[in-house]
Parts: structure tokens; C-alpha cells; sequence
């Protein structure tokens, strides 16, 4: 390849050009900084280069790559072997363009950096040139190996058909210089690299500051207003070791700050660290970010994000689960996480584009309400497969328990279709919904005037409760113990016996706790009836038992009455009625 940096007589341009393939139209555009030459650079191998590698008497500097006779076929005046291979290729769910093993001017640049030809070996000299110290790069990043799982992909055609109908991919033509392709329309190491200047550092051919490298071909949607692309936070020197990025901000580093172009330790996405979440959590442990989400996923109660070192396979990308293990993914995109760009009223900018599933079971690109999130592992996926409590009814999908059609459930996905509950608190009424995060958030969450993250990461109050919610039978009726339902349900009216005139009885007298006979999602029309289910009843059969008869049911008689045939607490109910 030419030197675009350095002026050259035209005839010796012309002949690069011919011996090189690439046409004058596609030579990117010189960039507008002195250049590094390599006599100044560590690709000047000779006893005179500034870098630990070098030879030990050669004072020849291109002869380590180019030879102006004798030279292969395979590059400009090439002066080396090419590597036989054969190579792992990198792959990932999320890669539309199928790459094979590398072509073109790769091959020229892997004859040094896949460590398998020693660098003094050269076609014009019989014998190998003779390095001062080792004779192959060193491991390291430099060091690539025949395993490029790990490395950004290369030799693969980048044209409309690899960009699809993705807005993330900057169209072929529309690349920004200096970054390009190759003759052959493939992205291959030239295409970020200039191996004969060495101004921005690693060979790059434009500076890296705030990803403008990676942007000339990326274009995540919602990025330029995102949290990651804006925030002025600094890396810690923690978090700057752990993930391999400079001790700058968030914002400057941007790609760098999650990925790694090279050598990546999680490799279907290039990322920084062994994971998904691991890479999150060198930041999100409250040294960078502003809320230490480490210490939520710490508490008994939490979603199971792994931050240990097991990589998360990779997955089909379902509209359900990303992987098969728990990530912080699943509910963050942190290509547009905190960007207003699309939202609707009710889902934080820390969702902002992320899909979901609607209550209807269909995938959603983007998410109207939060539990079309949730819905995406807790309805058809079945990612809850123990329930708390063991329920008269189970139903392990939580998307069917709040269909419209069901005979009661807890207003999520839309009103309630009881027109009479008098315990609630304003501003709550029977046209009010609320919403998962409502009961399943951090027990010190914000949104409650607490100083933690919102949003369900861990609490002390299982499953992921806001607030204490008492399910144990013989509890001790307190504000605390049923906090979760007093913060919507006026205690005064529960135990004053204003919708059931036993309340007082059974939660204070005989100690019984609400999911006793509530459960507080609801109940699904193809398992209940408006007769048997209304109020959200649906025993816990832990505490409550078919009579001496082998009844075990509720019937609804109309507003705040019903009968019960059940035994509970050595009560045998038979036919108990119960009026206003």
C-alpha cells in the first residue's frame, strides 16, 4: 500500500497504484495532520527503530515488508510469506455479513501479527534478519493470533446487502474518510489502519476521541443523546484497568468504554470484559456512574445479572431473551440508554430503546409501558419457575394474569374492573394503572425518596418487592409488615371493614396476611371465573384447605358479599357468608 502521507514523485504513485489495485477514485483523502513516519514508528524494525522489538544490526527500514525486486505477487514490492493459516473467524448473532478467512491486504498485515512468521523473515535475504530481541511479536493485542474470534471482523464484503434495512450501519458509499474499503468493496484492516503513519497511535487512520473511528461505519440510533455518549463522568483508574480504556470521560472514550476492537474477553460482541454485565459493572458500581448498581445485585433479593466471569453464550436474539443467563441487556441498551428520543409518557429514558412484548404476546420494537418489558421474560418465556406462594391457581406466565378478560387483576396493562374499592389512596381510583415497577423496585429505590437506583436490580424484600409485603401465615399485622399494600390501600379502611367485614378479623385477630387469599397480579380468564376470582381471590393453599365437604372455593354474591367454603386456621367454613 502507498504512503498518502508522505509526497512522491507521480510515476512512482502511478506504479503503487498499479502493483497495489486500488484505483485513484478510492484512495481516501490525506488527513489533515503531519504525519509519524515509520522511520519514527515501531513498524521500523532496523536497528534503528524506536520500539523493544528491532533488529540487531539491519539498518534497511522497508525491507522488512517491501522489496524493490524479487517481490510476491501479493502486495505492493511485497517482501514476505503469507500466513497459511487456517484462521477461527469471528461470529456473532448480531453480524449480518458472513466473513471467511482473510484476504487481500490482511493477509499482508497477518504475516507479521498472527505470530506465526518470524519478523526478520523476508524473500530477499536467504536467511532471516536477525532481531535483537524475541523474533515474533510478543503476546499481547499486537499479537493476534490464528484466532480472530475475538478480534473485529475482516474480509467481508460491506454493501447495501450487509446493511440491510439497518439504520446502525453507515451505507457503503456513505462511509466517512479516511476509513474505507477495499478495491473489492471489503472492510479489511486498511480500513482503519495506515501502516506507514502513526499519528493517532495503533496506526489508526483518524483519532479515536468520542468514537469518531467506529462511527464512520457505526451509527447506533439514539446515541448522540445517550447517556454514555454525553456523560462527563471520569473512569476510574479502576474501572479505566479493568476495561482496558483511558482515564478519561465516559463520553470521550464512548465505544472504548465497552468494547475492545482487539483481544476482546467477550467475543460475539467484542466486549470489554468476559460478559455483558461485567462490563457494565466496572462502571456501574458507584465509582463512575452515579448510582452503585453493583451493590443492588448484592441483596437477597435480585434479577440474577451474572458479573462474574462466565460469558453469556451467544443467543438467536428472540424478542424474548437475549442469552441464556440474565444480563443487563435484557432491560438496558446501552447504545440509547438514557436518551428521550422515541419515549412515551411512563417508560424511563434508562429504557429508551429497548423492545418488548406486548400484552397481546407480539413482539414490540419499542416499548409503550414498562410491563411490555417484563412481559418479554415473565410471560411466554416462563422465566419464573418458582412461585412464592403456592397458589389455588398457578399461573407461571405473568402476561396472562393482567389480560383484560380476566376476572380480576391489579391495573397494569389497563384499568381494574372493580368499580369499588374504597381503601385507595389519592390520588389512585378505579381508573388509575399503575405499573410492575409500582411493587417490584429497590427496597431504597429514588422513586420512594430513598437515595439507591430505581428500577428492580436487587432488594431486601423478596421477589423484588419496593416495600415489606408479609406472606408468611401468623404474621403480626403492622404499617410494616404489609408496607407494599398500605402504600395504595388506606389501612384505616382495610381494618375499619369497609369492602370485608372480616378484614379486621383475619389479618389482625387471626393473623393472616393478605396473599392469603390475594394474589396480586391476577387471575387468568382460562383458569378462573368472575365467580370464583373476583377480588383478586385465589387461596394459598399452604394455609387454606378444601372443608369437611371438599370445597375449596369463593363465590362472589354481589358487591362486598360472598360465600366460602374452605378450612382455614381450624375453621371449617361451610357455605360462610359475609354481607356489608
Amino acid at each position: 500500500m502507498i504512503n498518502r502521507f508522505v509526497p512522491v514523485h507521480a510515476s512512482v504513485l502511478a506504479l503503487a497504484i498499479a502493483v497495489s489495485g486500488i484505483l485513484p477514485a478510492q484512495v481516501p483523502p490525506p488527513v489533515q495532520q503531519a504525519a509519524q513516519r515509520v522511520r519514527d514508528s515501531v513498524h521500523n524494525l532496523s536497528v534503528t527503530g524506536p520500539g523493544a522489538i528491532r533488529a540487531a544490526t539491519e539498518t534497511e527500514i522497508c525491507i522488512f515488508c517491501h522489496t524493490p525486486h524479487g517481490s510476491s505477487t501479493d502486495g505492493p514490492l511485497w517482501n514476505r510469506s503469507i500466513p497459511a493459516g487456517p484462521y477461527q473467524i469471528y461470529k456473532s448473532s448480531s453480524l449480518k455479513a458472513k466473513p471467511g478467512q482473510p484476504t487481500g491486504s490482511s493477509k499482508l498485515c497477518l504475516s507479521c501479527h498472527d505470530g506465526t512468521i518470524a519478523l526478520g523473515s523476508v524473500l530477499s535475504r536467504a536467511s532471516p534478519i536477525v532481531m535483537a530481541g524475541p523474533d515474533r511479536i510478543p503476546a499481547g493485542h499486537s499479537n493476534l493470533g490464528t484466532d480472530l474470534t475475538d478480534d473485529h471482523p475482516i474480509s467481508f464484503a460491506y454493501s447495501s446487502s450487509t446493511v440491510g434495512s439497518s439504520t446502525e450501519l453507515v451505507p457503503a458509499e456513505a462511509i466517512i474518510p479516511p476509513v474505507h474499503l477495499d478495491p473489492n468493496g471489503e472492510v479489511q484492516c486498511i480500513s482503519c489502519h495506515e501502516p506507514h503513519d502513526n499519528s493517532f497511535g495503533m496506526f489508526l487512520l483518524r483519532p479515536d476521541d468520542q468514537s469518531a473511528l467506529c462511527r464512520s461505519c457505526h451509527r447506533p440510533d439514539s446515541w448522540d443523546s445517550s447517556i454514555h455518549a454525553t456523560s462527563g463522568a471520569v473512569l476510574s483508574a479502576t474501572a479505566a484497568g479493568l476495561l482496558g480504556a483511558p482515564t478519561v470521560a465516559v463520553s470521550q472514550n464512548a465505544c472504548k468504554d465497552c468494547h475492545r476492537a482487539h483481544g476482546s474477553p467477550g467475543r460475539p460482541w467484542l466486549l470489554a470484559r468476559e460478559n455483558i454485565s461485567r462490563t457494565c459493572d466496572a462502571c456501574h458500581d458507584g465509582t463512575v456512574a452515579q448510582r452503585n448498581i453493583r451493590s443492588e445485585l448484592q441483596k437477597v433479593s435480585t434479577h440474577g445479572v451474572a458479573i462474574d466471569a462466565t460469558p453469556i453464550p451467544d443467543s438467536s436474539g428472540t424478542p424474548y431473551v437475549e442469552g441464556t443467563r440474565v444480563s443487563c441487556s435484557d432491560c438496558h441498551d446501552p447504545h440509547g440508554a438514557g436518551s428521550s428520543e422515541g419515549l412515551v409518557a411512563g417508560v424511563p429514558a434508562s429504557l429508551a430503546r429497548v423492545p418488548g412484548v406486548g400484552l397481546n404476546g407480539s413482539p414490540k420494537e419499542s416499548l409503550s409501558s414498562v410491563e411490555e418489558l417484563c412481559f418479554r421474560c415473565h410471560g411466554d418465556a416462563y422465566a419464573t419457575t418458582v412461585v412464592p406462594v403456592n397458589r389455588q391457581i398457578v399461573q407461571l406466565n405473568v402476561r396472562l394474569q393482567f389480560q383484560t378478560g380476566n376476572p380480576s387483576y391489579h391495573p397494569v396493562a389497563n384499568p381494574g374492573v372493580n368499580s369499588q374499592v374504597p381503601s385507595l389512596i389519592a390520588p389512585w381510583t378505579t381508573g388509575s394503572r399503575i405499573g410492575c415497577q409500582d411493587c417490584h423496585d429497590a427496597d431504597d429505590t429514588r422513586r420512594l425518596g430513598g437515595t439507591g437506583p430505581a428500577g428492580p436490580h436487587g432488594s431486601i424484600y423478596p421477589p423484588l418487592l419496593a416495600r415489606r409485603y408479609d406472606t408468611t401465615d401468623f404474621s403480626v399485622e403492622s404499617t410494616s409488615a404489609y408496607d407494599l399494600c398500605y402504600r395504595c390501600h388506606q389501612r384505616s379502611s382495610i381494618l375499619g371493614n369497609r369492602s370485608f367485614k372480616e378484614h379486621e378479623k383475619h389479618i389482625v385477630g387471626e393473623r393472616t396476611p393478605c396473599s392469603v387469599c390475594h394474589d396480586p397480579h391476577g387471575i387468568y380468564s382460562g383458569q378462573g371465573t368472575a365467580r370464583n376470582n373476583s377480588n383478586l381471590i385465589n387461596f394459598d393453599r399452604a394455609v387454606v384447605f378444601p372443608n369437611s365437604l371438599g370445597r375449596l372455593e369463593f363465590i362472589d354474591t354481589g358487591t362486598f358479599r360472598g360465600t366460602c367454603n374452605l378450612h382455614c386456621h381450624g375453621e371449617d367454613h361451610i357455605n360462610l357468608t359475609y354481607s356489608p
